[in-house]
């Protein structure tokens, strides 16, 4: 009885809630206001079978939305790796070799580096801090490389350099956004959403756009940087663990069977297209499609995101140890996910703020251990994507969201206990490789302190127009139109890096 009294009470509850002034604007938006807005929201030619309570046609695009897609023009890659370092690596300890900064350790920075510029914790006059490690060229490319990466320096000739990146925002929060979303603000689609709902992807079994962290906590720009922003939702990046479950409440509870459970979904479902024909909105289309991406996953996350079974030689290779989360088992299960067809893969390692405050954020002794974390396995990515034959249509990108100055901190004026280095935006390092790049190319040089770029800058939305054009895009003509104009990644900037293209 009081079942039935609980169901009548949820009747009238609901029944209440659509004459509320909120229902009815909805109901006005989908049904009238849905004709002007049609072409925004689905596609160009609409599977005619299937309609909106307005009559709005629906595209085979809008019933699966990760359906796999062919890019405008053909390619090079197929799949994206991101391996971001949260907190900003040094490029003076590990890419940019600067004998003359060396010169000048322990004297007072010029005047003329510091004259107009703004920094986050640097005041006063610092002193110039030389490069804490040792460097020496590696390869047919001659790549300089420090002995803090002894294991990347044997493969140095399958990778470019960006040797003078920059960019205009020296807090972490902002320039990972920037960095992952073109935009330092929240609200804009990540790289990863951008490919995603552009191409689809290959598994309709795994989400299209895989996110794994590493260093014990999230980028300080928090989960908007793998968000969908104005994109439907089911394109934001899907977190899994690479230690205990990979995706919390994977297995169904006791008693629960497959039948079931298909069973149940089903009736959700059901429920959630009544609500669609009642108001038409595009995101109920998301979550019917996440809660059948869910029901797959299931069978194949299990499998996918296992590293017990693979070979000896290879946990030899990455370095990797079942069970814990770690950036090398991340490199694994990164390699594996775009092996089963996956899209994109965006790996964040936290920990690389080296402001010298202790002994961990130190540039001599912490980044050391950091590059100790990361040097084997993003090595062993590259020789096991190589081997497979997944890196010739693979992008793998490295780098952080800025760089380091080559002064060293004196926070608030005061010498630190340690030897660290400040944010800076004007010059920095990252690397790309896989499909379509220039193996054993570098482009960019800076000053002889690594303070600025010199020659052949380039910016965040240069990459981001690189990675696209190599995915079968041009970025000035992939756009989504939201608040009544076309959006793009690159906003109104961006060009190709036309020197480090195959």
């Amino acid at each position: 009885m009081k079942n039935l009294e609980k169901l009548f009470a949820e009747l009238a509850t609901s029944t209440l809630q659509n004459q509320t002034r909120r229902h009815f604007l909805m109901d006005c938006v989908s049904k009238v206001g849905g004709l002007a807005m049609a072409p925004l929201l689905f596609g160009c030619e609409p599977d005619k079978t299937v309609k909106t309570p307005a009559g709005l046609q629906l595209s085979e695009r809008d019933l699966n939305p990760l359906a796999p897609l062919s890019p405008p023009f053909v390619g090079k890659a197929k799949s994206i790796i991101y391996l971001h370092m949260a907190g900003a690596p040094s490029q003076l300890e590990l890419f940019d070799f600067k004998p003359e900064l060396a010169k000048l350790h322990n004297q007072d920075c010029p005047e003329s580096l510091l004259e107009g510029r703004k920094f986050a914790f640097i005041r006063g006059v610092p002193k110039m801090l030389g490069p804490q490690a040792n460097f020496s060229q590696h390869g047919q490319s001659g790549a300089w490389v420090s002995d803090y990466l002894p294991h990347f320096s044997k493969v140095v000739d399958e990778v470019a350099f960006l040797k003078a990146m920059h960019t205009d925002q020296f807090n972490h929060g902002p320039a990972q956004l920037f960095m992952q979303t073109g935009s330092p603000r929240l609200g804009r689609p990540s790289l990863g959403s951008w490919v995603t709902y552009g191409l689809g992807t290959e598994n309709q079994n795994l989400p299209g756009f895989v996110v794994l962290t590493s260093g014990g906590k999230t980028p300080d720009a928090g989960k908007s940087v793998w968000g969908s922003g104005f994109l439907p939702s089911v394109y934001q990046g899907v977190q899994c663990r690479s230690k205990g479950d990979p995706v919390l409440y994977l297995e169904d509870p006791s008693g629960m069977s497959r039948d079931l459970k298909k069973n149940v979904i089903s009736a959700i479902n059901q429920v959630n297209k009544e609500d669609f024909d009642g108001f038409g909105d595009p995101e109920i289309l998301a979550r019917i499609n996440q809660y059948e991406m869910a029901y797959r996953m299931q069978i194949e996350v299990p499998e996918v995101m296992n590293i017990n079974d693979e070979p000896e030689h290879i946990h030899e290779l990455y370095g990797t140890k079942p069970g814990e989360e770690s950036f090398a088992n991340n490199c694994l299960l990164a390699r594996k996910l775009v092996e089963k067809g996956v899209r994109v893969v965006q790996l964040y390692d936290w920990g690389w703020d080296t402001h010298g405050t202790d002994k961990d954020g130190s540039i001599d002794m912490g980044l050391r251990n950091k590059c100790r974390e990361i040097d084997r396995p993003m090595t062993a990515l590259l020789l096991d994507l190589k081997q497979r034959g997944l890196l010739e249509d693979t992008l793998v990108v490295w780098g952080g969201e800025f760089g380091r100055t080559p002064m060293q901190e004196n926070r608030e004026g005061k010498v630190q206990g340690f030897k660290g280095r400040d944010h800076h935006t004007d010059a920095f390092t990252m690397w790309v490789a896989g499909g379509g790049i220039r193996k054993g190319s570098s482009y960019g040089i800076t000053d002889d302190f690594g303070f600025s770029g010199i020659e052949e800058r380039t910016s965040v939305h240069d990459l981001h127009a690189t990675l696209l054009h190599l995915m079968g895009f041009d970025h000035e003509k992939f756009t989504y139109e939201f608040q009544g104009r076309p959006f793009r990644l690159t906003d109104v900037e961006g060009e190709l890096i036309h020197s480090i293209l195959a």
